[in-house]
């Protein structure tokens, strides 16, 4: 009797650690793969010389960009500005929204790839190794030079109990974001033009958007021709 429940403790002692083994190898490769794909932005120095007043006197929309690159640094700054950690005690970003959900993810897609502006941290995640500049310009072919398309995403599943009220509230909580951008670009001497146009549906299969994630509107960033 004493043999018998001894060797079914080792037995399943064995399974136990086979699997911790697993388990443990499992969450390194994760990690790992994680890591390779997240791309760390230069520290934020939010030091523009634009007043905000000077920003919206010279705020204007371009839709023929050069094909110049935008520094690490500027896309820094840029992003900072746009949904941006800047209450770190409390998590809380530059831009408003509703209920405090923060549901606005920015994309960033370049020609080496998309990634997601990860705010707590400052960082991007790799979410697509193809050049989505196309999709995003849609019919307008030319706004797919710009180096940097900016594309909003409103997470749905953020609003809780107002899930009724998710896409006027998601819709508002781009518009503060976008105004960011907007802002942004003209202090960082960045040209930029939002837009609603583009190919929702290349889109959303390539950044693996649900259906609980929502494209609101894009902004091709680089430098005006």
């Amino acid at each position: 009797m004493n043999i018998k429940k001894t060797s079914i403790l080792t037995a399943i002692s064995s399974v136990a650690v086979a699997v911790v083994a697993a388990t443990s190898i499992a969450t390194t490769s994760c990690q790992n793969a994680n890591a390779s794909d997240t791309r760390l932005l230069p520290t934020p120095t939010k030091s523009a010389k634009m007043t905000l007043m000077e920003s919206l006197q010279q705020r204007h929309s371009v839709r023929d960009f050069s094909d110049k690159a935008v520094s690490d640094a500027d896309l820094s700054e840029l992003l900072w500005a746009a949904c941006g950690i800047n209450r770190p005690d409390t998590k809380k970003i530059t831009a408003p929204s509703a209920i405090n959900a923060q549901d606005i993810m920015v994309y960033v897609c370049t020609k080496d790839g998309a990634w997601i502006y990860v705010p707590d941290g400052n960082s991007l995640k790799k979410v697509s190794d193809k050049d989505l500049r196309p999709a995003v310009a849609g019919r307008q072919e030319s706004v797919a030079v710009a180096p940097v398309c900016l594309v909003l995403v409103s997470d749905r599943t953020k609003f809780g109990d107002h899930a009724n009220a998710a896409d006027m509230m998601g819709a508002v909580d781009a518009g503060y974001v976008s105004q960011n951008i907007c802002l942004a670009c003209t202090a960082l001497g960045l040209a930029t033009v939002p837009r609603m146009s583009m190919d929702k549906e290349t889109l959303a299969k390539e950044l693996n958007l649900d259906e609980n994630k929502t494209l609101i509107i894009n902004h091709p960033v680089g430098y005006e021709k």
